[in-house]
C-alpha cells in the first residue's frame, strides 16, 4: 500500500489514532484508495511506526463515518457507494441546502458575497483536478456561511466525504467544471439581489444536475431518477 502524503512518526503517542485516520481519510476520499481494498492492519501499522491498537481505533472512527467496513474474516475494506445510497445522499443534499441557502441569503452581507466570489474564482482558476472537489465544497460553505448553522453543516461535511472521489469524476467529465462555475455564479447573482427563492431552486437544480451527471458516467449505475 502507497500513501503519497508524507507519513510522520508518530511512535505510540495518545493522538496516534486520530493521525492515521485523517491520513487514511484523505487517502480514501481522493481515490487513492480504492473501493473494496483491504486495509491491511500490520501494513499500516509499519507505516506509522505503532502497534495495532491505535490502526484499529484509527479505522473504528473511519467505519463511524461510512468510509470503511468491517467484515468477518476478511478485515477492513475501502467502503464503496451503493446506487441508492448515492441517491439518497444527493436527496439529502438537496434537503440541507435548500434549507441552507433559504437561511443564508437574508442574512449575507457584502462580506459575504465577496467570500463567495472569491471563492468561485479559485475553483475556476485551479489547474490541479485533484482539488477541485474541495474547492467546490469551500464554494457551497461560503454561500451558507451566513446561516450559522454548523450543526446542519457538519452533516453535510460528512456527505460531501462520503461522495468526493464521485465528485472529482463528475467535474472532470465533458464540461462539469466550467458547467459548475456558471452555475454557482448563477446563485451568487440571486444571492447578490438577496433573491432568496431564485437561489434557492437556483442550487437544487445545480445539486440534482451534478447527480444525473454522475449516473450518466458511473459504470453500472441504472439512471437517474428525477424525483430526487
Amino acid at each position: 500500500m502507497k500513501l503519497k502524503a508524507d507519513i510522520p512518526d508518530i511512535g505510540s503517542t495518545p493522538s496516534a489514532s486520530v493521525i492515521i485516520a485523517k491520513y487514511l481519510r484523505e487517502a480514501i476520499i481522493s481515490g487513492e484508495m480504492s473501493e473494496n481494498e483491504p486495509i491491511r492492519q500490520d501494513v499500516i501499522a509499519g507505516l506509522f511506526n505503532v502497534s495495532k491498537i491505535p490502526v484499529r481505533e484509527a479505522l473504528k472512527l473511519l467505519e463511524a463515518e461510512g468510509l470503511v467496513i468491517f467484515y468477518r474474516n476478511r478485515g477492513a475494506v475501502v467502503a464503496t457507494i451503493t446506487e441508492p445510497e448515492l441517491a439518497q445522499m444527493f436527496e439529502v443534499r438537496v434537503l440541507l441546502e435548500s434549507k441552507l441557502m433559504q437561511l443564508a441569503v437574508s442574512q449575507m452581507n457584502d462580506g459575504h458575497i465577496t467570500r463567495i466570489s472569491e471563492a468561485c474564482d479559485r475553483f475556476i482558476a485551479e489547474q490541479d483536478a485533484s482539488r477541485w472537489a474541495e474547492l467546490n465544497w469551500d464554494i457551497h460553505a461560503a454561500f451558507y456561511a451566513a446561516a450559522n448553522r454548523p450543526f446542519m453543516m457538519d452533516m453535510l461535511r460528512s456527505i460531501h466525504d462520503k461522495i468526493e472521489r464521485y465528485m472529482r469524476l463528475q467535474l472532470a467529465v465533458a464540461e462539469g467544471l466550467a458547467n459548475a462555475d456558471n452555475e454557482h455564479r448563477a446563485i451568487l447573482d440571486a444571492c447578490k439581489h438577496r433573491d432568496s427563492e431564485k437561489a434557492v431552486e437556483l442550487m437544487k437544480q445545480h445539486i440534482i444536475g451534478v447527480c444525473r451527471d454522475l449516473y450518466a458516467h458511473l459504470p453500472g449505475f441504472t439512471g437517474f431518477d428525477d424525483d430526487i
